[in-house]
């Protein structure tokens, strides 16, 4: 059964993640540098909030706040949904689809941080899988293989 340690495996377990006390502007640049849509918002080394580009729309640009004097812990979300590297891929879906969210924290047995996948990640895992059995089938049909 392939899980969400599959994905992490392929992608890294790379962490971008903010503090509750830098400003909107500093997490606009910093999303913008590593082209990423959401931070995980960290303090004590666990997790206590989720920043995204929805964030940004609807509690700072929507409420006409200025991104240079927000700090992150005013505008985040603080009801963050997380897995676990054994989750299961459709597990992960499921729960993304069924919340309405295009991030998922990946958090260890403590909380700690040990990386994040979003919905392009799942699909992408998903296409690399289709174009390989595609790719078994042709050489099976063709008898390369």
């Amino acid at each position: 059964m392939e899980t969400v340690r599959n994905i992490l495996a392929n992608k890294g377990g790379e962490v971008s993640s903010i503090g509750p006390d830098a400003t909107v502007l500093d997490a606009a640049r910093r999303m913008n540098e590593q082209k990423i849509g959401g931070l995980i918002v960290v303090e004590a080394d666990h997790i206590i909030g989720m920043f995204t580009e929805r964030d940004m729309l609807q509690r700072v640009v929507a409420e006409g706040r200025e991104p240079a004097s927000t700090a992150i812990r005013d505008v985040m979300t603080r009801e963050v949904v997380c897995c676990d590297p054994a989750t299961p891929i459709e597990d992960a879906r499921n729960v993304m689809k069924n919340r309405r969210i295009r991030h998922l924290p990946v958090v260890d047995d403590e909380g700690h941080p040990q990386g994040m996948i979003s919905i392009g990640d799942l699909n992408a895992f998903k296409l690399d899988g289709h174009e390989k059995t595609i790719t078994y089938l042709r050489e099976y049909i063709y008898g390369r293989g």
